[in-house]
């Protein structure tokens, strides 16, 4: 039966990886279009290769000292000795998923920019296309990844179901550290191009987005696909299997007689939601001249039938896995994370789409300068946090009581970790809506560059701001499924402590109360790491985006010609100047999230570090909702009035909205997607180092 178990789930992520395969030949075939189409992608591929290359060097010196550390830890039977392998190949697979992220939407960029020549519904096929290739890509990966290991360890090795989860809990942390890397370190890039290039070009050159004359041009689309694409695959990579193998953990504590099942079961419905979101995607398609809302609806389409079709099959799964009539109700906690997911998607459309009266009210704060719409920015982001936290609370608790947390709380907690499964259930379509917005950015700055005609620009700013809206959907279901697979950590964390402590005959008091000192100072500290996490990014992308004004300003002085576009811009320095300062400052926000944990724990105990846990997960999904709406917001008010509102392009009231989506920029592409990490991140550390903290720590 567990041999079947792996089976499926392995040909689930066959499935995934071959439909990737299938659909990046196809958007291959594609024509890129003229020779200077070709040229702007080449410069864009050269530079994502050579940053991501520089950035893996990085990323590789850190995981040999982690495994190093992680298999020292093992020698002194602090760990399992196939913990660093798994931490090591956690991280390899979240960077793979974003390499391929990455390669798909530099090669197709300029063939979306051909395709929107021919019509709007060829255009989204393309970048809708190559977004399923990144989609796929990360759940087949995941998924893979979890078999394999679940194969060895269970099949080869014939460890103990706990053995198992610990092991298996661990290349979650290397994806969690790889993904921390790449949401930073690319977040900085590419938010230092955009932020450079909007203030220098469109606010004091008054030149249009995208110009070829403006030398940050091409850093900013080469940080869409190094940002945007391959951080965010890595993210959500980090997302998926977190969701999944958390789920399995708590599954062995609540199941001890049906372990093995219990662990199969989120693995069998992630494998089951990439069939239903394989159909979904060929649903996805609209008509010539359509409206933004008509696009979405065309997107909205694809996922909701997905999410309906692994609603009615999540059912057998658990009726049969476990038990029948027993676990119905854990059935209900699987509807639960799916519905939420839907609900904070709608919230977060509502907040950021231009078709909706928050945003369209925000554009027009821009009517009395850039201070107003940053104020009104900032005023809906919080205000739009209320909503999902209402939505996630009540899912927890639906999801805890249905399945007879009441009277059992592990099955109450393993209902929770189900629920973040289901809400990421259909993450390949999610994430192939998310995706396909960089691809679709980028094709309007090629077009932009290479002179096309002015609707093919129409177009792809259509299927543009369109992006942004599912890109903000794409990081609340993100930020939704990590609050849930948080609290499901924080229960792996405390089950862990107890383990740790029954094998070195250790007692231990599993209560963990507010009036504790201990719990509550690691409640403070855990509350203040999502805003130093927040102040760090925030503050890299300044110092870089600095760099690159300055950058921008030498050029259009000491280049003569530039202006009047007889010269051509020195592209390659905004790239090597955005390269280095990524690469340079996205080492200590890491850092920071390793050692934190660690040395909360030595020095509070097991008991501080529950309170750590319980305050960065409370500030930290509200940061992170925040962040991004606002960001989202800010974005789709500057677009809003580039389509002709409040005086349209080059009007006073759109150098205001320039300036409030520079502010939004980091918010929502660096920081507050990295914070879902973060809170994550904590967790799975706490997990990996729970041995050296019952032993020594000091209270």
């Amino acid at each position: 039966m567990d041999k079947l178990l792996v089976l499926f789930t392995f040909l689930g992520s066959a499935a995934a990886l071959i439909f990737a395969v299938i659909t990046a030949k196809r958007v291959l075939r594609f024509p890129e279009g003229t020779d200077t189409m070709k040229k702007i992608s080449a410069w864009v591929k050269s530079g994502a290769n050579a940053y991501l290359k520089r950035q893996y060097f990085v990323v590789a010196v850190f995981f040999a000292a982690m495994f190093v550390i992680l298999l020292v830890m093992a020698l002194c039977k602090l760990l399992t000795i196939y913990v660093p392998f798994a931490f090591v190949t956690g991280g390899f697979f979240s960077a793979l998923s974003g390499f391929i992220g990455m390669k798909i939407a530099t090669a197709s960029n300029a063939r979306t920019a051909n395709a929107c020549r021919e019509g709007l519904n060829r255009g989204l096929r393309v970048a809708f296309s190559a977004g399923s290739v990144m989609g796929f890509t990360v759940v087949g990966l995941g998924l893979l990844d979890i078999s394999i290991w679940f194969f060895l360890l269970n099949n080869i090795l014939k460890l103990s179901p706990n053995e198992i989860s610990s092991a298996m809990l661990t290349f979650g942390m290397g994806a969690s550290s790889m993904a921390l890397f790449a949401r930073v370190g690319g977040g900085i890039f590419t938010k230092a191009a955009d932020v450079g290039a909007d203030l220098v070009g469109k606010v004091e050159a008054g030149i249009p987005e995208d110009d070829p004359r403006n030398p940050a041009v091409i850093a900013d689309n080469v940080g869409d696909n190094v940002g945007d694409v391959a951080g965010m695959g890595a993210d959500l990579y980090e997302s998926y299997v977190g969701s999944i193998i958390s789920a399995s953990a708590l599954g062995v504590a609540a199941f001890k007689a049906n372990g093995l099942s219990a662990m199969a079961v989120p693995m069998l419905i992630a494998a089951i939601g990439i069939v239903c979101s394989i159909f979904g995607t060929f649903l996805v398609r609209t008509k010539e001249n359509a409206t933004q809302k008509n696009l979405l609806k065309s997107l909205s389409r694809g996922t909701n039938f997905s999410a309906i079709i692994i609603a009615v099959l999540a059912f057998p799964i658990v009726w049969f896995c476990l038990g029948g009539k027993a676990s119905i109700g854990l059935y209900f906690a699987i509807i639960a994370g799916l519905l939420s997911g839907v609900l904070i998607g709608q919230s977060t459309e509502y907040f950021t789409s231009d078709t909706y009266k928050p945003t369209r009210h925000l554009a027009s704060k821009s009517e009395t300068g850039s201070a107003t719409i940053i104020i009104g920015g900032l005023g809906l982001g919080m205000l739009s946090t209320a909503l999902p936290i209402l939505i996630v609370a009540v899912c927890i608790l639906v999801a805890y009581f249905a399945s007879g947390g009441g009277s059992n709380m592990n099955m109450g907690l393993y209902g929770i970790s189900l629920s973040a499964v289901g809400m990421l259930s259909t993450l390949g379509i999610t994430l192939a809506t998310d995706a396909y917005g960089p691809v679709a950015d980028n094709a309007g700055g090629i077009a932009e560059m290479a002179g096309l005609e002015p609707e093919v620009r129409q177009r792809t700013d259509a299927l543009d701001s369109l992006g942004n809206t599912t890109a903000a959907t794409g990081k609340g279901f993100a930020i939704g499924s990590a609050a849930l697979t948080a609290l499901a950590l924080m229960a792996s964390y405390v089950n862990k402590v107890d383990e740790v402590a029954a094998s070195a005959g250790k007692a231990v008091d599993l209560t963990f109360n507010l009036t504790n000192p201990t719990v509550l100072v690691g409640l403070f500290i855990g509350a203040c790491l999502p805003f130093i996490f927040a102040a760090l990014t925030m503050e890299s992308v300044g110092k870089a985006a600095q760099s690159i004004v300055i950058e921008v300003r030498r050029q259009f002085k000491e280049i003569t010609g530039l202006m009047e576009g007889k010269a051509e811009a020195d592209y390659a320095s905004c790239v090597d100047l955005c390269t280095k300062a990524s690469l340079r400052e996205m080492v200590l926000p890491t850092v920071v999230a390793i050692i934190a944990p660690v040395a909360t724990g030595l020095i509070l105990g097991y008991h501080g570090v529950v309170g750590m846990l319980a305050g960065a997960t409370a500030t930290g999904f509200l940061m992170a909702i925040f962040m991004s709406n606002s960001g989202g917001a800010w974005d789709n008010a500057k677009k809003y009035i580039e389509s002709g509102a409040h005086d349209g392009k080059g009007s006073d009231q759109h150098k205001a909205a320039v300036v409030g989506d520079t502010v939004g920029d980091p918010f929502k592409d660096t920081s507050g997607p990295a914070i879902n990490i973060l809170i994550k991140l904590l967790s799975m550390v706490s997990i990996v180092f729970a041995a050296l903290v019952v032993r020594y720590s000091i209270f």
